[in-house]
């Protein structure tokens, strides 16, 4: 059995906001699915718009136009800390030699950073926080990987930080 050997990837589309965003909400690095799709949380199996139309209380989006209009309508911006790295498949603890995307690209009036999970969460405090003067705010991953959080579990977490804006 030989171990899965790390390739060197780029992310390879755009953030996902409108000019009114007001909540940046930043994942590690784009799965093997989204990257493939080119759109944030393509995995089926990965809970973020199963969360997001739970916490506004909507229909969730399930074809592209959907989601970007979901992310719109609540001022949402789509992101993540990394621009380039070293990853096996999707697996966010095998994730090296980081390069981490520039935030200025995101030209819209953030006022709060969520992360998406742990992993996120370290990488941005490690490369990007002294950089951007914004409050920021590390949730519970929505990630099949996270398997011990329920969805409940993750509704509550999301809604505290997302309805409090």
């Amino acid at each position: 059995m030989s171990k899965a050997k790390a390739s060197h990837v780029s992310h390879t589309f755009p953030p996902c906001y409108q000019r009114d965003a007001e909540i940046l909400i930043l994942g590690s690095f784009p799965s093997v699915k989204s990257r493939e799709e080119a759109f944030y949380y393509a995995n089926p199996l990965n809970r973020f718009y199963d969360v997001l139309s739970m916490v506004f209380n909507e229909k969730k989006p399930v074809s592209l136009d959907e989601k970007k209009e979901f992310v719109y309508a609540h001022k949402l911006a789509l992101y993540d800390v990394i621009e380039t790295c070293d990853i096996i498949s999707s697996s966010d603890s095998s994730i090296k030699n980081v390069k981490p995307v520039d935030l200025s690209l995101i030209k819209a009036p953030i006022k709060m950073v969520v992360l998406n999970g742990k992993k996120a969460g370290a990488l941005y405090i490690k490369y990007l926080s002294g950089s951007y003067d914004l409050p920021y705010q590390i949730l519970p991953s929505t990630s099949p990987a996270n398997a011990a959080c329920s969805l409940k579990d993750l509704y509550d977490s999301w809604s505290n930080v997302l309805l409090k804006k």
